[in-house]
């Protein structure tokens, strides 16, 4: 059974898994599910303002978000509250997992940011990465992480992720 938001779209609460816990979790609504990528779309789902210094997440921002069941990524395309496009924020994460309603995506530090045109694409938080321990415990999952982030990048840095998205 799904519930529907008051614009009729299908209510998907979106689930982000750190180091075994839940980080957040926040309902979005479905924006299409091809059986490969999962794209939903959300308000800005923290607490405030979020300053990273390159970018600033607040209230009234809007997140069209894309998973995949078979990449090791999401991307979410940020707006401000007037429609302004910010930019491309990139998780890495194990592949996302929807059952029912809830999509579960496991974040596993890495994180990929490229602004509105371009000129800014920056890898994020491999020092958290590097401080997980996920390269021990789990190699494969490191090393595809670690892909992962490469290919975005490469993606950032060239179409900006046109090819991807359509």
């Amino acid at each position: 059974m799904s519930a529907n938001s008051a614009d009729g779209a299908t209510v998907v609460e979106v689930v982000l898994v750190k180091g075994g816990r839940t980080k957040i979790r926040y309902d979005s609504a479905l924006m299409g599910d091809d059986g490969t990528r999962v794209t939903v779309r959300a308000p800005w789902a923290g607490a405030g303002v979020r300053d990273f210094g390159f970018v600033r997440f607040e209230p009234g921002d809007l997140f069209t978000e894309h998973y995949w069941r078979d990449r090791w990524y999401s991307v979410k395309e940020v707006r401000a509250a007037d429609g302004t496009l910010k930019g491309w924020y990139c998780d890495i994460t194990r592949p996302a997992v929807l059952t029912g309603t809830e999509l579960v995506v496991e974040d596993l530090d890495l994180d990929l940011w490229r602004s509105a045109d371009g000129s800014d694409v920056r890898r994020l938080d491999e020092d958290e990465f590097a401080e997980s321990g996920l390269a021990e415990s789990d190699p494969q999952a490191a090393a595809a992480a670690l892909a992962a982030l490469d290919e975005l990048e490469a993606l950032a840095r060239g179409d900006g992720f046109g090819t991807l998205l359509t």
